[in-house]
């Protein structure tokens, strides 16, 4: 099948900068979200998780609690509403915490147990935190290491493959002049956005009405609709207004819980989970271990590419946290290997976070560049540009566009890489020691069949529908942008609806491949409702509407490797006394398509990138063996970059549009986390002349590993 390659239309209103469209409304209160909407009756539901890590719940005592006053009901696994086990979801089987309350298994620490509804929130947690729950307890194995014999290697798929390899990976080893061979380590993270999880279930006209913070509203609606064996037409999700989600927001237990309540008691229900629960039920990034080994010739030209990964995974639902992923199509070499294992725990089941794979990948194989660009005794940089491959290294097919060293080029200059002395520890500025570091970033740039409407109105305005979720990236000031330029009308002519999974199937905020997917669905639908106005007449009262569905022309693309690149710069002061780290500046220069909308995509670069610097000095949350529960878990105990740990940082791009893609947009929601953890960990070994492959880099690691000489 042959792909024709559209005209990229000029920009108008995209491409120049933007207020959001709802910004007034969120700095005002005036935007509500999932847990602020008001509803006649509603009824508060609060969540009770198991305080054991294994076993199995031998009581719920629950009538002294339904004795309490406001009290409404106390839900748990001898009384629940039972739920359809046997689906498939968009993504696979089910984590089974989604078949909440349906069993006496505990297979980790914060499992759900129990939902307490009440009349209102403060009767429902009092009574919740009253409940008593008796367990009949097991051992549990919580500790994570590398090289366990419980680590297995997981089933992959053709498009992502658990483990890749080409050539004789030994034998280029043993004849390679320079090797690097080292591990490096990243603990569990936690993605906490400003807004919690929360949900409103409700039945209203015999359909299931759920107001609910998610990152895809039609994709909770057929999860809910299949969990609970419903038509899916009678299944309506709407996620108007989300305050982060980061890959947080999927389906989770207490939308299933919300929907279960309001079945049993025939009215409106609410569930919020509060900071400490969303530490145990809505995912996070697993531990890593990783294996560096890399070979080279005396000009740097690698010979040998070996990145072996292992991760956490539950015992009830294998997620892979794919760390090897991200130098497959980074760097070549005469023999590729890369492989992701799990090792199974006792402990909650991880799930995607921003660049899942590719933040914790990046730290290591970047990581380890660094070290063979020092061994080699040459530049980073030119280290990277002595490796860049023509083609993708494991498939052989053509980039679509791969523009990584234009961003080292632009990044260096702007930097000032060319002033930089490469022998570590040689700056000083008063107590502080300083260095700077570089590291690549890239992450896939993909697109996925999505549905949209476009409405001509008779007022001379246009409506889009589509079922798109604004987490806070800007979104639907975005869409509307591209809305206008392909109807060639102003911003303020396009009314943006998204969010409600009435609008029909498309693409979750997810994989920096919601703005790309949606943007493909509207000038689609534009293009239909053209050829319809084309033919002239008025516009009857109820407007004329186009719709679209984009996966014949998704399906036709040709096959190549479609990537957003980055160079990522960092400055580092460390205090060589106390230990203490501080990044002076950082800049990022990507390559990421045709940006819509200056304003909010500097936000979302600059925010990445503020994720990694957190990453690299201070993000680690901490199991305890005893309970199996976390130590800390909340924004008090896990740390995280405040306003005071982050400098001036700086984030531009280089064109890089997509020709094959109507709009030209790539995606850049992930990219700008991807490499700055490395980054910084780069600079703190030329500040020190001492390697730091264990994240985070704290102070009492710093003083532990000494300063170099």
């Amino acid at each position: 099948m042959t792909t024709t390659t559209r005209t990229v239309p000029p920009m108008r209103a995209a491409g120049t900068a933007h207020t959001r469209l709802e910004g007034r409304d969120k700095v005002t209160g005036a935007a509500r979200y999932a847990a602020e909407i008001p509803f006649a009756g509603l009824a508060h539901g609060w969540l009770v998780l198991s305080t054991i890590a294994r076993g199995r719940i031998r009581s719920v005592e629950s009538d002294p609690v339904l004795a309490m006053p406001g009290v409404l009901a106390v839900l748990h696994h001898g009384n629940a509403p039972r739920l359809n086990g046997d689906y498939t979801g968009a993504f696979g089987a089910p984590d089974p915490i989604l078949q909440v309350l349906q069993h006496d298994r505990v297979p980790h620490a914060g499992w759900p147990v129990a939902l307490v509804v009440a009349e209102t929130s403060e009767q429902a947690r009092e009574a919740a935190e009253t409940l008593v729950v008796r367990y009949d307890q097991e051992p549990h194995d919580v500790a994570f290491s590398g090289g366990r014999p419980e680590v297995r290697t997981p089933a992959g798929s053709p498009a992502s493959p658990t483990e890749t390899e080409k050539g004789d990976l030994e034998r280029e080893l043993a004849a390679s002049a320079v090797v690097v061979d080292a591990e490096y380590t990243t603990p569990e993270e936690h993605h906490s956005p400003l807004e919690p999880h929360a949900a409103m279930a409700r039945w209203d006209s015999g359909r299931l009405e759920v107001i609910d913070s998610n990152q895809g509203s039609r994709f909770v609606a057929e999860e809910l609709s299949k969990l609970f064996s419903l038509d899916p037409a009678s299944v309506r999700v709407r996620s108007e207004h989300v305050g982060g989600a980061f890959g947080a927001k999927a389906t989770r237990p207490h939308v299933v819980l919300a929907a279960m309540a309001t079945t049993v008691l025939h009215r409106p229900v609410r569930v919020v989970l509060t900071r400490r629960q969303m530490f145990s039920v809505v995912g996070y990034r697993s531990p890593t271990v990783q294996r560096i080994r890399l070979g080279a010739d005396p000009d740097g030209r690698l010979r040998a590419f070996d990145h072996e990964a292992e991760c956490v995974t539950s015992t009830v639902h294998e997620f892979v946290e794919r760390s090897a992923q991200f130098g497959r199509v980074m760097y070549d070499a005469d023999a590729h290997h890369t492989v992701d294992r799990v090792v199974p725990l006792d402990v909650p089941t991880p799930s995607w976070m921003r660049a899942p794979g590719k933040a914790p990948g990046s730290f290591a194989l970047e990581s380890a560049l660094d070290e063979l660009a020092e061994k080699c005794g040459m530049d980073p940089i030119a280290l990277r540009a002595r490796n860049e491959p023509d083609v993708g290294p494991l498939s052989g097919l053509p980039f679509s566009s791969r523009k990584v060293l234009a961003c080292f080029e632009e990044g260096a200059e702007r930097f000032g890489w060319a002033d930089r002395d490469p022998r570590p520890g040689t700056r000083r500025d008063g107590r502080w020691l300083l260095g700077t570091g570089t590291a690549a970033a890239t992450f896939p740039s993909g697109a996925i069949p999505s549905t949209a409407a476009v409405t001509a109105e008779p007022d001379g305005t246009f409506t889009v529908r589509i079922t798109a979720a604004d987490v806070g990236t800007g979104a639907r000031t975005a869409l509307t942008l591209i809305a206008a330029d392909a109807l060639e009308v102003e911003p303020a002519r396009i009314h943006m609806k998204i969010a409600d999974s009435d609008f029909g199937p498309a693409m979750i905020a997810g994989g920096s491949m919601g703005t790309r997917s949606w943007a493909w669905a509207i000038t689609a639908a534009v293009d239909e409702l053209k050829e319809q106005l084309a033919l002239g007449g008025e516009i009857p009262q109820h407007g004329i509407t186009a719709q679209a569905d984009t996966s014949a022309a998704i399906g036709a693309l040709a096959q190549k490797e479609r990537h957003s690149y980055g160079a990522q710069f960092a400055e580092v002061a460390v205090d060589a006394a106390s230990g203490e780290v501080r990044v002076r500046r950082m800049l990022g220069v990507f390559a990421a398509g045709r940006i819509i909308n200056p304003l909010t995509a500097r936000s979302q670069f600059i925010g990445g990138m503020i994720w990694g610097l957190s990453m690299a000095l201070h993000e680690e949350a901490v199991r305890d063996p005893a309970s199996g529960g976390h130590v800390g878990a909340d924004l008090a105990g896990y740390h995280f970059a405040a306003n005071a740990d982050v400098p001036l940082i700086e984030a531009d791009w280089v064109d890089d549009p997509d020709e094959d893609d109507p709009v030209g947009i790539k995606g850049i929601g992930e990219i700008g986390i991807v490499g700055a953890a490395a980054a910084v960990a780069n600079a703190v070994w030329h500040a020190t002349g001492v390697r730091h492959r264990n994240l985070p880099i704290r102070p009492d690691r710093v003083l532990r590993a000494g300063i170099g000489e």
